[in-house]
């Protein structure tokens, strides 16, 4: 069994969080803060607030959450949390399918800003694909883009059929992102839809990066980690941000959590680790249906 050493995360970073692109030119941190799980009472809500501010403290200013989250408690929280601050935070929202009709994408927008005590959502997604047409929902983020309450809007859980579909669309080439489940051990998006997103500069957010901890275990992990001094999570999300243009946003609730998952950094996987990584967890070899969670 090997045993990483504790990482060691500075109090304030000794460099600033990377970042890429958006295909409008806009620049945001690929390193970012997730809050699916916040709110639910699995901790007190002032240390996951507290896990935030820390968070834009050390330069992970993009904050991902969603109606669906703790049915809106998630948000409250992240508004608390950038209460003061909100010029410094790519705020990240999401609409759930069921709502996501003309009327009703504009109405679950005006509640998320209301919960998150904001004027604006930087990027507004489709949480995933539903019964409502997609032409329904692009014209309501349209409408909120016009009126200043939303200023970007993309998709997640859309797979290569879904996002050529939503090419197709008048207007829609202006998605921002596909939100995607993506990790060492979901590696089926690296045969086709990361690579049509490369194509055409739409950076990829990836959700769930350590698997909601269920990889961390895995003893080629433990050896990455024990070799660099790190941890398992880190060598996860350093992996999963070994591409320029992925976006990582862990869940972020607790403050220890928090250091560790900046601390992923400054972790640079060589040829031999990424070799060890691709044999435990192999690359697809042919086309694998979009996996969620």
């Amino acid at each position: 069994m090997f045993r990483a050493a504790s990482p060691t995360v500075p109090s304030v970073p000794a460099s600033p969080v990377p970042t890429t692109l958006l295909p409008s030119g806009e620049t945001v941190p690929v390193l970012g803060l997730g809050t699916w799980g916040m709110g639910e009472n699995l901790r007190p809500a002032d240390r996951e607030v507290a896990a935030l501010r820390l968070g834009l403290d050390l330069g992970m200013t993009l904050i991902d959450t969603a109606e669906m989250y703790a049915e809106g408690r998630a948000e409250e929280i992240v508004g608390e949390a950038i209460a003061g601050r909100r010029d410094e935070v790519f705020l990240v929202g999401k609409v759930l399918p069921d709502h996501a009709t003309r009327t009703g994408t504009i109405a679950s927008c005006e509640s998320s800003l209301v919960r998150l005590d904001t004027d604006r959502i930087d990027l507004y997604l489709l949480h995933w694909r539903g019964h409502v047409p997609l032409a329904e929902t692009l014209e309501a983020f349209e409408t909120l883009k016009a009126a200043g309450k939303i200023r970007h809007w993309g998709v997640s859980n859309f797979d290569v059929d879904d996002m050529e579909e939503l090419a197709a669309l008048a207007g829609g080439d202006a998605v921002a992102t596909n939100q995607i489940l993506y990790n060492p051990a979901r590696r089926g998006v690296e045969f086709d839809l990361l690579p049509w997103c490369a194509e055409r500069h739409i950076p990829v957010m990836a959700y769930s990066p350590i698997e909601q901890g269920r990889v961390l275990k895995h003893r080629v992990l433990a050896a990455v980690a024990h070799r660099h001094g790190a941890t398992p999570a880190q060598v996860a999300l350093a992996f999963v941000l070994r591409r320029d243009d992925v976006i990582a946003i862990p869940r972020s609730g607790n403050e220890k959590h928090v250091r560790e998952n900046r601390g992923a950094l400054d972790l640079h996987l060589d040829a031999d680790d990424l070799a060890a990584l691709d044999q435990a967890f192999p690359p697809p070899r042919r086309k694998v249906p979009l996996e969620m969670l």
